[in-house]
């Protein structure tokens, strides 16, 4: 086990900048997982992490502890003082450990027939965690997001999905308006004054659901690739909903129809 103490490590810069760059995860395909619920899920689907960081006094946890255990002389081992740790970690409560593990990467290109959810601009990054999350408790496994969306594999997002990146096809930085254009089947978009709403409307999969950023909502040239635009009925007096919660209510009025008998299955790679 690596033990590193001084800030100026080269080797603990390096998590840094992991912890702290789009570039660096993009260029290097890695990110960090704070916390055993996340590295339990990627060992889960994916396998071994690269790397293991451990606090002090994430060592006297008994869970960490046998965790590590069972990973000595498979994967690597980094313990950091406290005070490098919590400042790496990023967040209020650190959990004591994190691992350095490979993006699962995408082996092909985004599936034209398969149901897909595609972000606009959403660049809260709690709110793209939880449209994962939601996407895949409902079944929906293909994600494509444009490229001012944040980052899908940043430590903010990884905890607010909670593990469900590991069972999704995550495709980062994408064209949406020629990934739309080309969809072979009926692309939605939310839009709080769309004549039709969400339960008046006929779904036919496969079904792309394109959802925009928290302020503009869909972009004008993505709505233009969008074949039908509906709204979630509110109640008088309310103006919209967050945009997680608009994919959610979406997403499991997809699920109620299909249990339902009322949605058809599709034959796409991803649905």
């Amino acid at each position: 086990m690596r033990r590193v103490a001084a800030a100026d490590n080269p080797h603990y810069k390096g998590l840094k900048r992991l912890a702290r760059s789009v570039r660096e995860r993009r260029s290097s395909g890695h990110c960090l997982l704070d916390g055993m619920h996340l590295i339990e899920a990627y060992h889960r689907h994916c396998g071994r992490p690269a790397e293991i960081v451990v606090s002090d006094s994430g060592l006297a946890r008994a869970e960490i502890a046998t965790y590590l255990a069972s990973e000595r002389g498979h994967t690597a081992i980094t313990q950091l003082s406290d005070r490098l740790f919590d400042d790496l970690a990023l967040v209020d409560s650190p959990s004591g450990i994190m691992a350095v593990v490979a993006q699962p990467a995408s082996c092909h290109a985004p599936d034209a027939e398969g149901e897909t959810i595609a972000l606009d601009g959403v660049q809260d990054p709690g709110n793209v965690g939880s449209i994962l999350r939601s996407a895949a408790a409902a079944g929906v496994r293909q994600i494509v997001v444009s490229r001012d969306c944040a980052n899908v594999w940043s430590p903010k997002v990884l905890r607010a999905a909670m593990g469900a990146h590991f069972q999704l096809d995550l495709h980062e930085c994408e064209d949406l308006v020629a990934f739309l254009s080309a969809y072979r089947g009926q692309v939605l978009a939310t839009c709080v004054d769309a004549p039709k709403s969400l339960y008046e409307v006929k779904l036919k999969p496969p079904i792309a659901w394109v959802f925009g950023s928290e302020g503009q909502g869909v972009r004008p040239l993505v709505a233009r690739a969008c074949g039908l635009h509906l709204r979630i009925p509110m109640a008088a007096g309310s103006e919209s909903v967050n945009v997680a919660a608009a994919a959610a209510v979406c997403l499991f009025e997809r699920v109620r129809r299909k249990l339902a008998g009322d949605l058809p299955e599709v034959a796409g790679r991803s649905g």
